[in-house]
């Protein structure tokens, strides 16, 4: 059976069963998401203390992400995938128990928080290179659409379910199927036969192949501006689980199932937009499309402060998830485009450190604000914080060409 253009990076029988196993764990994940977020609201009544544990979740992916990136490119990636799949379980399963036993408290919530960001720092960078060696380059866009698609889809359906199951049982079932679905990526993993080995170079340093990264992203003008604009929309628009669950809760007035609903609503906009890339028949974005992606997806948050009724900020989340979705989904191919084979561990770790890494910031300061303010004025601020900053970077990039 051959699939269609719009999915043929599914011809590829690697893909096809790490892409399955892949799908089934991010839905867990995203349960596991609005669990976390709603025992911790529950636990302490604090936006700040919501903000704080998106903060230590992913701090580690600001500290180590580029180290990861040359582990990346030093030791077979499949073998890396196993192990933070291996630690993700673990901690799904942890979290699960003390919610259980009734002994879950703020403190352990934060210690677990890390440990999934330890994680991710590690997998990230390892999981990008090595989908690029499933598939090759011609249909690495297809590729990372789909994974992006999975994401999202992924985004509707957790959400969703987590929010029923957590209406009728509590959280404890969430974070069990979390950690069942990183055991089934592992069995996945382990039927593979692409190590996704390091290419033959000289073994220098951690620290010299780092600087050989950063140097090599540094000379490359498409890959400064690609960063930069993924900056922005990942410290101002990318605080999902923070700013979701307080819309919802502080502005509107709903429930874990209304919570539910809006991160669906996200989801569907998402999955759209990877959808409609995956679908494009460029080989990769174009600079001026991605800025006006980025343009949308902020302008979108802006609205959002002034959202007061449900069907408003749904429909204002799914633009923003399309349009967010698709600018990096349009970073992450056009970077691994850019990249060299033996470098591109360490420049797919500058994206991981970006996209994942300044959320800690981003997340801090919506919580902080929306405690000491509210919700709506956090979304006002960042919302301008991002449409002037693309606004200069624009100016910036026309100067130059």
């Amino acid at each position: 059976m051959r699939f269609p253009r719009g999915l043929r990076a599914l011809n590829h029988a690697q893909f096809r069963r790490f892409f399955s196993a892949q799908l089934l764990a991010l839905t867990g994940s995203w349960m596991q998401t609005v669990a976390q977020s709603w025992l911790v609201l529950q636990l302490t009544n604090s936006p700040f203390r919501l903000g704080l544990i998106g903060t230590l979740q992913f701090a580690p992916v600001l500290l180590f992400s580029i180290f990861s990136g040359a582990v990346a490119d030093r030791f077979p990636k499949r073998r890396i995938l196993i192990a933070t799949q291996a630690m993700l379980a673990c901690q799904a399963a942890a979290l699960g128990t003390l919610a259980w036993t009734g002994h879950a408290e703020y403190w352990h919530v934060g210690v677990l928080a890390v440990v999934v960001g330890l994680a991710h720092a590690i997998d990230l960078p390892a999981r990008q290179s090595y989908v690029a060696e499933i598939v090759g380059r011609e249909d690495l866009v297809n590729a990372v659409a789909l994974n992006s698609a999975a994401f999202n889809a992924a985004r509707i359906v957790g959400p969703a379910v987590a929010g029923v199951l957590i209406a009728r049982f509590g959280v404890v079932p969430a974070f069990a199927m979390n950690s069942v679905g990183f055991v089934v990526v592992i069995a996945a993993l382990a039927t593979l036969t692409t190590e996704g080995r390091p290419v033959a170079r000289p073994i220098a340093g951690v620290l010299a192949e780092i600087g050989e990264g950063i140097r090599y992203a540094l000379a490359t003008p498409r890959i400064r501006v690609i960063l930069a604009l993924l900056f922005v929309v990942s410290f101002a628009v990318f605080n999902f689980t923070v700013y979701v669950p307080l819309l919802a809760r502080d502005v509107l007035g709903l429930g874990a199932q209304g919570f539910g609903f809006l991160m669906a609503a996200l989801g569907v906009g998402a999955v759209a937009g990877a959808l409609t890339l995956g679908a494009s028949a460029a080989r990769e974005p174009s600079i001026p499309l991605m800025f006006g992606e980025a343009a949308v997806a902020c302008g979108g948050l802006l609205l959002l402060s002034a959202a007061r009724h449900v069907p408003a900020a749904a429909a204002l989340l799914v633009v923003i998830g399309f349009f967010g979705i698709m600018l990096v989904a349009g970073c992450n191919t056009a970077l691994q485009l850019a990249a060299p084979d033996e470098l591109r561990g360490r420049v797919m770790s500058l994206y991981t450190l970006i996209w994942g890494g300044v959320f800690p910031i981003g997340a801090f300061l919506v919580g902080t604000i929306s405690e000491a303010w509210s919700v709506s004025t956090a979304f006002l601020t960042m919302g301008s914080f991002a449409l002037v900053s693309l606004a200069a970077l624009a100016a910036w990039w026309r100067s130059r060409h």
